[in-house]
């Protein structure tokens, strides 16, 4: 009797407040101010930025905004000079806001046999590091014009909205993806069209309209609530490896893992 292939599967990840509790790009703000980057001014604004992304979610005029101001506030900057300061400061910046619960799913990914793709609006520079940090297997991040190694304040690719999805359709005829298996994770209504391009769409820490969606699809709600520092988990990870060792899972129930701790998690709240 012939077997049928498992579809190639693809785990998609926004990255801010889904993976990790901040803007990836503000959180750089002091880092870029020590460098020589940016003033004071421009770090107090950055701030402020970052407590209204937290306050409410960025909706799509917002985050219009914030496009044009940083693509603004980096004209000129030096590219080496950003990929160094990333460089220094992405675990001291980056780890403590890690969500346990993303680190957890991303595992459970790989474990199950699916490539893992974070698909974020933030520049490269910041999101690609943040990536190979939580050992993701492709990036996808928006890219700025580079002339003679510096940034000119213009945007090669914008990576947000409808374009994420446009994004991950290319991505999997490229690699082979079956998009209907697989997976897609987002805080923001504006992720709307990449989730909807999946076959299980996941919301994690939804805005309100993103949650009030994913409930009237019956899509899996989950809130992240616990960043922890990587090494923190890697050493609590190898402090239970010899018990793991001693019980194995099939790649099928790893997958209905998944699933399940999705349902399990599921939020239905009462606001309209």
């Amino acid at each position: 009797m012939e077997h049928l292939a498992t579809p190639r599967a693809a785990a998609f990840f926004d990255l801010d407040k889904t993976i990790i509790a901040r803007s990836s790009t503000l959180a750089f703000s002091r880092p870029f101010y020590a460098g020589g980057l940016i003033n004071r001014r421009t770090v107090l604004r950055s701030a402020y930025a970052q407590f209204v992304y937290l306050l409410g979610g960025a909706d799509h005029d917002q985050m219009e905004r914030m496009r044009e101001y940083l693509s603004a506030m980096c004209t000129g900057w030096d590219v080496a000079t950003v990929r160094s300061i990333v460089a220094d400061t992405l675990h001291h910046i980056v780890e403590p806001i890690v969500y346990a619960e993303a680190v957890a799913l991303i595992e459970e990914h790989h474990a199950a046999g699916r490539e893992v793709v974070i698909i974020s609006s933030s520049g490269s520079e910041v999101v690609e590091p943040i990536g190979a940090m939580l050992g993701a297997d492709k990036v996808i991040a928006t890219r700025m014009v580079v002339a003679d190694g510096k940034y000119t304040g213009e945007i090669e690719s914008y990576v947000y909205g409808p374009q994420k999805a446009i994004a991950i359709t290319e991505l999997a005829a490229t690699e082979g993806y079956d998009l209907q298996a697989s997976y897609g994770y987002s805080d923001s209504i504006t992720d709307e069209p990449m989730l909807a391009a999946v076959g299980h769409p996941v919301a994690v820490n939804p805005d309100k309209a993103l949650r009030r969606l994913a409930i009237s699809r019956d899509w899996p709600v989950l809130d992240f609530t616990e960043p922890v520092a990587l090494a923190d988990r890697a050493r609590l990870r190898e402090a239970r490896r010899p018990a793991l060792a001693a019980t194995a899972f099939g790649a099928g129930l790893v997958a209905a893992g998944v699933v399940l701790y999705a349902a399990r998690r599921r939020v239905r709240p009462t606001e309209s």
